[in-house]
């Protein structure tokens, strides 16, 4: 009997029109059998939202009669994409979900900010492999044709080796041509942060408002982050764990007279 497809779940956070989303379904389904449940706009930076205050929706999308995988459209989040896809729409669970392609970098704490990591994260929880796929490139412009190889590789060495529970990838690409990319690194997460700036202007309303800018600052000097291998030439491949307890500090803690 010939060997069963993996179904493969495609999701982002830039929203299912995006040129990101575009190249990670053609990669996929190269690989498998596909379905698309992403949002119908948007939602960059949403991190692991979830709508409980209002309705969702989850529309079908007609596609060309040449194309023979589904695609839906949520109006919801990335991680409720994720949700309303392995409890509403799937027949059965995923083999693998993959995120992305991103327009612009989730390295380092931007992790924490993103809706692409948050819904490979989503997959994460339901125990379903996941990888979040990323390219330093905010352009809507931007080129993913050096993605490709890239995205089919890590994809098919998950689904060969598999990933322990609680763990999923966060995948960079840096803004370079093909020939000028080195390989991939095996990274840690690198320690940097925003330096928040608020730019405070007035409506003519007489009403203050806020627009979020600010500097991204890596405090980290060490040649084994996603930020090196990035600014180096390389794929950063981060592994990624959702168990936020911070392990090392529960003896300590226990020693404290409540």
């Amino acid at each position: 009997m010939p060997k069963k497809k993996p179904l493969i779940l495609v999701t982002n956070d830039d929203g299912i029109t995006a040129p990101g989303i575009r190249t990670l379904i053609d990669v996929m389904l190269t690989i498998g059998e596909v379905v698309v449940v992403a949002p119908d706009s948007p939602q960059s930076g949403m991190g692991h939202a979830i709508t409980v205050n209002d309705t969702i929706y989850c529309d079908p999308v007609k596609l060309p009669e040449d194309k023979k995988h589904e695609e839906y459209s949520c109006s919801g989040t990335p991680a409720d994409c994720v949700k309303i896809a392995t409890q509403e729409i799937m027949k059965r669970k995923p083999d693998i979900c993959v995120s992305g392609i991103n327009h612009g970098s989730n390295s380092s704490i931007n992790v924490i900010y993103s809706g692409t990591m948050s819904a490979a994260v989503e997959a994460g929880v339901e125990g379903i492999p996941a990888i979040g796929f990323s390219l330093l490139d905010y352009s809507l412009e931007a080129n993913f044709e050096h993605c490709r190889e890239y995205v089919e590789n890590i994809t098919r060495s998950v689904l060969k080796y598999g990933l322990p529970s609680g763990v999923v990838l966060n995948v960079n690409l840096p803004k370079l041509t093909k020939s000028q990319i080195k390989g991939i690194k095996i990274c840690r997460q690198a320690k940097a942060q925003w330096k928040e700036d608020f730019d405070k202007r007035t409506n003519p309303m007489g009403r203050d408002y806020y627009w979020l800018a600010g500097e991204f600052v890596n405090e980290d000097k060490g040649e084994d982050t996603d930020e090196w291998a990035l600014n180096n030439g390389y794929v950063s491949v981060v592994p990624v764990q959702f168990d936020l307890t911070a392990h090392h500090y529960i003896k300590e803690l226990n020693g404290w007279d409540f």
